[in-house]
């Protein structure tokens, strides 16, 4: 029988996936007891009712799609060519270099091109906000510009039109608008950090200056940038750019800076690096995390508090107080304005926090999140001041072309729009009617407005109530410009021709400006004609960024005595009493919405909760416990200001109590076929007065159940867990704990061991010390192997085609556990168990150490399955690409065959980049170099984590990594010899803590 106790490594320590494993629940036993549990669960389908929504989710929203996307060929020529091109070389893919824009930021990209078609993202190394890594958005993002449904027409009161009809009306509505210089006229922007855009902004302003220009972004740092600006005493913004490997000391308080604030790729690499451990003599950085709900952030802790979010502040202030306590004054910080209410905090803690700080001024960080009130960012600024770390571990930068967005500067549209002062209004980009906070009624001010104009690459919930709509291109069609967080300037640069006829930013808010239309290239060109300096165009767009453009470390005093003022008069009081608080976050795969419609990220699983294809409320097991509450209840929540949202919870071990989590970007019915009916939409039921973080929320439970797609059980270990951890400290008492913990017997194998007369042999090794479990490998993977999406209801019982899963396992008590994270794939086994039990030899060994698939080979026993002791092979039931319209089929990797059902598939180590790398290295007539074969998993990486090469080559770092003490291969103990080996968690607890704290 299998086991359904928690899962314990051979050091004893316990893990469990689930509060449905730690409690040994009916439901976990089931799961485990039954090697195929899917198949129960199909038979109660009844496949002739079928729903148009999992239907499309399990066809990549093609099959309906496929005459609309057949009708329209896009105008770039994608297909081989007659007569090569003296230039290309066919099946070689080329790179170019391009820039993704994310609200007042932007990340570097390489974009892969096969024959004029963009296939695959990566990092650009040359840019100093990817530094050549990636996030899962980054790489979901070939995806979304393939997406067949992105609006096709022009749109006028939703009946199909053209672009000179629009030309039309917009003359006429210039002749209006002119002689009263744009009085009763209004443009609601996407925010944006693009000098384009910005000098067209200005030259809109001049021509209708008694216009109004109001930026807007679901998920925005107004609170960080107006925090720091107000300690500065500054009316310029400063984007602060943190500098982690220069932190041996990090405090983030309610900042998931690894995963969804802005910058997180250069966060991410920056933070690895100071966790980066060879040798036990190595130091290594501490994080301190201290907020509601778990993040990424927090999982990656060595210390973590869960507050309430509301009550963050208290610890904020107590820090301040113990430095000062410590002889480190902290300008401006008000003394004991909380009263009473401090005891509420444990204030040992604290002070071992301070005291750690104070020991290692000038190389510590103190950060706040974006959710929390700009006087937090403002004393937090101070704290870091105080502690000499300005200028070292964190830097101001100023934004020159900045589009911030501002709440004042939106409830004065609102209240224009409520009164009838306007009278014409543009939305560039998004789907406010869907998005913005409900209490601006935002829907019936675009109902009762004369004429109202929609831009976007969605027919959306607003498309469809403008008057006009008008298709964008996706970035990767157009060009265009943006700045990252220092200033440093990048050139969007597109990969092919509109698909759909969308129009770029710069040449349709240039058209109305101007009544000509110019093309995109022409303007941004003029653009940087006027950059400081000789600006070299042909490398720009070769490296990707201007050499030399960041902005300088801004200088910054303040006045501690108007500081201290400030603070006093600006400090929220902590939430009274224990009333429930809502607390609104980014989505960790769709982010604010803009990926709801992308297949790859509804089925990747969150990294915390492991749900897919869904959002729900996540609430602590006490307050669930207290209010009754179980995983899929629905519950309808209620504000004084009439708010109200219904939504199922899910129970996450090591929430703040009396605390709800929602994640923003679900629920977005009109957004696609994907997007319909997956998720709730929770946008409504945020207010202008609480865009982040409500309290006093009044929940109600309604009686029904939701189902909810929760994927971590899959890959159960039957009571064998997979991850290994210690602290830095024991490490270092016991450098060789890996080796010891495997306790591995000298194995005599059953079989004739396998000879190699190859000069490569390949093998991976994974650093969990530096896996924060984002996902980024999952979907570059996804991406580079063309791995289907199976839909919600196949994906609930086990179906889900991800070559790489990332397991989550909890230690520690329910209420305050960590998180560890273990990405398991195929281990390539030397003494492979899949091979010997495959009937036609589907699944061989090849001469350098790999386990290939033979697809056209494999009859579909899953005997191989069956056999694999790490759960890593994946069985294509359905045929999920035979109806793949034109753009979808255009998003596939032509270097990977596309998969037909009834085949068993899995991770390769992606064969194609290996023999990409032998076949460039024989044209050139040399051996492969150390490094030259970079899997799609370890180019996406944020952290590094991953090695991959030649383990017989000396200098590859995969040799060097698996000689480490903390390397260590999973199950080593039935001796299958695994090629992917892992490097054993460290933590770096403060010892005047507890470790679980």
């Amino acid at each position: 029988m299998s086991s359904i106790k928690p899962e314990k490594t051979l050091q004893g320590r316990e893990y469990w996936r689930s509060l449905e494993q730690k409690a040994g629940s009916p439901e976990f036993r089931k799961w485990v007891e039954n090697e195929f549990p899917y198949l129960e669960e199909e038979l109660k389908q009844d496949e002739t009712k079928l729903t148009r929504r999992s239907f499309l989710s399990v066809m990549g929203a093609s099959f309906a799609m496929a005459g609309l996307a057949g009708c329209r060929r896009p105008i770039e020529k994608i297909v081989p060519f007659a007569d090569q091109p003296e230039y290309m070389v066919l099946g070689d893919p080329e790179q170019y270099a391009t820039a993704l824009p994310m609200g007042t930021t932007s990340y570097g990209l390489l974009v892969t091109c096969n024959e004029g078609r963009p296939t695959k993202v990566e990092g650009n190394d040359r840019h100093p906000s990817s530094l050549g890594r990636t996030n899962p958005w980054m790489q979901a993002e070939i995806l979304n510009l393939y997406d067949p449904d992105r609006s096709k027409y022009v749109l006028n009161k939703q009946s199909r039109s053209n672009w000179d009809s629009f030309k039309d009306a917009w003359t006429a509505k210039v002749e209006e608008l002119e002689p009263l210089q744009g009085e009763g006229f209004a443009v609601l922007a996407k925010s944006s950090n693009s000098p384009t855009l910005s000098r067209l902004k200005r030259e809109f302003l001049n021509k209708f200056p008694k216009a109004q220009w109001v930026a807007w972004d679901t998920v925005s740092d107004e609170n960080i940038l107006k925090g720091i600006a107000t300690a500065v005493d500054r009316k310029t913004f400063f984007q602060p750019v943190y500098h982690f490997e220069h932190a041996k000391r990090v405090v983030s308080v309610d900042s998931d800076f690894l995963m969804t604030e802005t910058d997180n790729v250069r966060n991410a690499v920056s933070f690895a690096k100071a966790r980066k451990v060879t040798n036990p003599h190595d130091e290594m950085n501490r994080l301190y995390v201290v907020e509601s709900g778990y993040s990424v952030t927090g999982a990656a802790a060595d210390h973590r508090i869960r507050m309430k979010s509301s009550n963050i502040g208290s610890f904020l202030l107590e820090l301040a107080n113990q430095l000062g306590a410590l002889g480190v004054e902290v300008p401006g910080a008000p003394k004991s304005k909380m009263g009473t209410g401090e005891s509420r905090i444990e204030r040992e803690k604290v002070k071992a926090i301070a005291k750690d700080l104070v020991e290692h001024r000038g190389e510590s960080l103190v950060l706040v999140g974006r959710k929390q009130d700009e006087a937090l960012h403002a004393l937090a600024l101070a704290i870091n001041i105080a502690l000499d770390n300005l200028g070292t571990t964190l830097t101001l930068h100023e934004m020159p072309d900045a589009d911030v967005p501002r709440n004042e500067a939106m409830r004065s549209l609102v209240d224009n729009l409520s009164n009838g002062r306007v009278n014409t209004l543009i939305l560039l980009g998004g789907d406010p009617v869907q998005t913005l906070p409900g209490d601006y009624r935002f829907k019936t001010l675009v109902e009762t407005t004369g004429t109202v104009i929609h831009f976007g690459q969605y027919a959306n919930a607003t498309a469809n109530l403008s008057a006009w709509h008008i298709p964008r291109a996706h970035f990767m069609e157009a060009w265009g410009d943006v700045r990252s967080v220092d200033g440093t300037a990048s050139v969007v640069q597109p990969m092919i021709s509109p698909l759909f006829g969308g129009k770029a930013d710069v040449s349709f808010l240039a058209y109305l400006i101007r009544g000509e239309e110019v093309s995109d290239y022409d303007l941004v060109k003029e653009t940087w004609q006027t950059m400081p300096g000789k600006v070299n165009w042909e490398k720009v767009l070769h490296c990707g960024a201007l050499d030399g453009s960041a902005s300088e470390a801004a200088e910054v005093r303040f006045d501690p005595g108007r500081m201290s003022s400030y603070l006093w008069n600006n400090w929220l009081e902590p939430n009274p009493g224990g009333g429930i608080e809502v607390v609104f976050v980014p989505d960790n795969t769709l982010y604010d919405g803009r990926y709801a419609n992308n297949g790859w990220m509804q089925e990747l699983p969150d990294p915390i909760s492991k749900l897919a294809w869904d959002n729900a409320a996540l609430i602590s097991p006490k307050t669930a416990s207290d209010l009754n509450l179980e995983n899929g209840h629905m519950v309808r929540l209620s504000t004084a200001d009439g708010l109200s949202l219904e939504i199922p919870v899910w129970i996450q071990p090591g929430h703040a109590d009396h605390s709800l989590t929602l994640p923003l970007g679900n629920g977005l019915s009109e957004l696609g076929r994907i997007a319909e009916g997956a998720g709730f939409n929770v946008f409504p039921f945020r207010s202008s007065r609480h865009p982040w973080i409500v309290p006093n929320v009044n929940l109600m439970t309604m009686g029904s159940q939701y189902t909810l797609t929760n994927v971590q059980e899959h890959g159960s270990m039957e009571g064998r867990a997979l991850a290994l951890e210690n602290t830095l400290d024991g490490y270092r008492h016991e450098p060789e704990f890996a080796k010891h913990a495997e306790h591995v017997p000298d194995l005599q194998s059953l079989w004739v061991e396998h000879e190699y007369t190859s000069g490569n042999q390949w093998g991976m090794v994974v650093d969990l010390n530096a896996c924060i479990g984002c996902g980024a490998c999952t979907v570059a993977c996804q991406s580079e192997n063309n791995i289907p999406v199976v839909g919600k209801e196949p994906a609930g019982y086990g179906r889900e085609m991800h070559w790489i899963r990332m397991d989550r396992y909890y230690t520690g008590d329910e209420d305050n556990p960590q998180i560890a994270y273990h990405p398991v794939a195929c281990q390539q086994c030397e003494m492979a168990p899949c091979e010997q039990v495959c009937p036609v030899a589907a699944t061989v060994h090849d001469e350098e150490g790999l386990n290939v698939m033979t697809y056209n080979r494999c009859i579909g026993t899953r005997y191989c399955s069956n056999n694999c002791p790490y759960k890593a092979r994946r069985f294509n039931f359905y045929n999920y690409t035979n109806a793949y319209p034109e753009t979808i089929k255009m998003a596939q990797n032509p270097d990977v065959t596309v998969r037909f059902r009834g085949v068993m598939e899995k991770c390769t180590y992606c064969l194609q980049r290996i023999m990409r790398a032998k076949r460039y290295a024989k044209r050139e007539g040399r051996e492969l170099r150390a490094g030259e074969v970079v899997t799609a998993c370890q180019q996406a990486c944020p952290t590094n984590a991953i090695s991959f090469g030649n383990i017989l080559n000396e200098e590859e770092q995969v040799t060097k990594d698996k000689r480490l003490d903390r390397n260590y291969e999973i199950l080593a103990q039935i001796n299958t010899r695994p090629r992917t080996s892992y490097l054993a968690k460290l933590r770096n607890p403060n010892p005047e803590l507890d470790n679980n704290a």
